[in-house]
């Protein structure tokens, strides 16, 4: 893999420029492909889409030949460097990298590299900054297109960051560099090159504005219809699945979709489905999702066990509501191992079920109980929640042996 400065093939080094005009084949984006020059005899390809469910038989063609493929920058800092080595291995890549955008981002701003996040914008609405604003934080968000300064500016300013300073670094390594800045509040005006960096100095005078990714989000930050596992008891759920960078949670009976949602938000990078048998319910988790920050969860309709067989393996699961037997022996066949199960129930008929399974597959069983204040009469009392029980279970590993669970 080369790396293109964004000065395009004047930037590159001669040891470079040797591979690019040797390879066979050059693979690469079209804006990649038409910054170098033609070579006879050479064949270009641009990347398959979608991307990642055709790569590895786009790759395969090309398995015998001297293949090279452009990025921008540094390709392992959020470009496609890191899915290539993922998929072929890292003695099959070997990567040449330029000075990226986040380091030329870093540099302007005189940001040490420590003090910042990255995020990557993927969706139209700029929601992905959303779960990583808290005050003080700085951000460096890789845009999509030049309407993400101004979308970003928007979910500042409904999160109550109005006061966050957004600087757009456009162009960033080129002689047509730009920079502007203005409060998040005011909103960015004008004319934005298409290829820009987007820093943010978070501030707000609002206390309770923090996109903090600890589970646990009050229950009013989601719209519903009842069906939502209550904050303490979705906490503590999600403190038994356990979530993790690159991982995938099935989060199945999803009602308004908050565990689905807390587990993309715990730790960047982790994956979730969300399956809800009601239609007007899987439309609300998606709307929860883009407002929360985590747009690229997966909603599907339907939560009957036949509909979950042709999902990728989870690594996690969490059943908040339709648990039966059928679902239930399905997703232990499905689930990887070292797995983290936990199921909610709260009527007679499903705790029986989650009794019986204990009894023979062991796990962790405990009964949770809640109660909040609340006005009663000319005073106040304890006003008691549904009880739930809960059963979490981490399923045998590869080798056969049972890991604990930390979270007991």
């Amino acid at each position: 893999m080369v790396g293109l400065p964004a000065v395009g093939w004047s930037g590159l080094g001669e040891a470079e420029r040797d591979l690019v005009t040797s390879a066979e084949v050059l693979l690469g984006a079209p804006r990649h492909l038409g910054l170098v020059p033609e070579v006879e005899g050479q064949e270009r390809h641009a990347w398959p889409s979608p991307l990642r469910p055709q790569l590895p038989g786009f790759l395969d063609a090309y398995s015998d030949r001297r293949v090279v493929a452009l990025a921008s920058g540094d390709p392992l800092v959020a470009g496609i460097g890191s899915t290539l080595v993922d998929l072929l291995g890292t003695d099959a890549v070997r990567v040449h990298p330029a000075v990226s955008s986040v380091a030329l981002a870093g540099a302007r701003m005189g940001w040490d590299a420590a003090t910042f996040d990255v995020v990557r914008i993927a969706s139209e609405g700029a929601q992905e900054v959303r779960p990583l604003l808290a005050p003080g934080r700085r951000l460096v968000a890789l845009s999509r297109d030049a309407g993400t300064p101004a979308a970003i500016a928007g979910v500042l300013g409904e999160a109550g960051f109005g006061l966050s300073v957004v600087t757009v670094l456009g162009d960033l390594g080129t002689p047509a560099e730009t920079r502007r800045e203005s409060l998040a509040a005011t909103g960015v005006d004008g004319e934005v090159p298409a290829l820009n960096v987007v820093c943010v100095a978070c501030a707000t005078d609002q206390p309770e504005a923090d996109g903090s990714p600890v589970p646990g989000l009050p229950d009013d930050a989601y719209e519903n219809d009842g069906q939502l596992s209550k904050r303490v008891v979705r906490a503590a759920a999600l403190a038994h699945l356990r979530p993790s960078g690159d991982e995938l949670l099935w989060d199945l009976g999803a009602g308004a979709g908050s565990v689905a949602i807390e587990w993309c938000r715990a730790v960047r990078g982790s994956r979730a489905i969300a399956v809800e048998r009601d239609g007007e319910r899987a439309a609300r988790i998606t709307r929860n999702a883009r407002h929360l920050g985590v747009p690229g969860l997966q909603v599907i309709s339907g939560v009957n066990a036949d509909a979950l067989t042709w999902l990728p393996a989870p690594d996690a699961v969490f059943v908040g509501g339709g648990a039966d037997t059928n679902l239930l022996h399905t997703v232990l066949s499905m689930i990887k191992p070292g797995g983290r199960l936990v199921v909610h129930a709260v009527t007679v008929e499903t705790e029986t079920l989650l009794l019986d399974l204990h009894a023979s597959l062991g796990g962790e069983l405990a009964r949770l109980s809640v109660e909040s204040l609340g006005p009663l009469g000319r005073f106040r009392g304890w006003v008691p929640a549904r009880p739930v029980v809960q059963w979490s279970l981490v399923t045998p590993s590869a080798d056969g042996t049972r890991q604990e669970d930390p979270a007991r």
